[in-house]
């Protein structure tokens, strides 16, 4: 089933990681793969457009399927492979709600991040100021404050909505790990901290773990200061 798959995909792209973690937790290897630079701008290839008209990765095929959105990904494979690899929606009512509502909390989160980390990514030079990073610094302290916030109510050891892995940690947890990636201190938010080395020795975590990562294991500072 997984011959019939294709992935273009950006190495460190949570939206991607998401997808491939998606993949591993439902015992989909072997699906055709392609790694693309974002600082080449192959995003924006003609293969990409032909799949994706938003010249975005990840951009995912299945057969004559096209799911592109990372989030519609990994509820679509969860949704077709339901019986295969590991149960990703918990059955429980109450960690069902939960999963649903932290996983679109999440992408509030990655806004966040990514309004820190790539703010001379996104703004020209001519119209970036200090006062509005230091404004996207205060949202972004103020969202970390709400899921240390979250784990500590869980208890220690929980994964995002309980006891289970599910689709909120698959689609979460990159973010996360993009966090420590670029400094962020364990001491200062400990139960993100913990949930941090709890997941990144999760098989699907490993196997998928961004490329350039590996081949520089040193990462950036940017937040170390937060």
């Amino acid at each position: 089933m997984a011959q019939d798959m294709t992935l273009l995909w950006g190495s460190g792209s949570p939206p991607c990681w998401r997808v491939m973690i998606a993949l591993e937790e439902k015992n989909l290897q072997g699906y055709n793969q392609k790694l693309l630079s974002f600082e080449k701008m192959e995003h924006k290839s003609q293969e990409v457009i032909d799949i994706n008209p938003r010249g975005q990765l990840p951009s995912f095929k299945h057969g004559d399927v096209i799911v592109n959105e990372s989030y519609a990904a990994c509820f679509y494979l969860e949704s077709q492979f339901k019986s295969q690899g590991n149960k990703l929606i918990p059955d429980s009512p109450a960690e069902q709600a939960l999963m649903y509502q932290r996983m679109f909390e999440g992408l509030t989160f990655y806004e966040k991040l990514n309004a820190v980390i790539y703010y001379n990514w996104f703004v020209p030079e001519g119209e970036r100021h200090d006062s509005a990073l230091n404004r996207n610094r205060e949202a972004l302290v103020t969202e970390l404050n709400l899921w240390e916030g979250y784990l500590q109510k869980l208890g220690s050891g929980s994964h995002l909505a309980g006891p289970s892995f599910s689709l909120v940690d698959v689609t979460v947890f990159p973010t996360v790990a993009t966090l420590f990636r670029f400094g962020l201190s364990a001491e200062k938010y400990p139960k993100l901290g913990e949930y941090y080395a709890l997941l990144k020795e999760r098989p699907s975590v490993k196997a998928s773990w961004p490329p350039h990562w590996l081949e520089n294991l040193k990462g950036q500072d940017t937040l170390k200061d937060m």
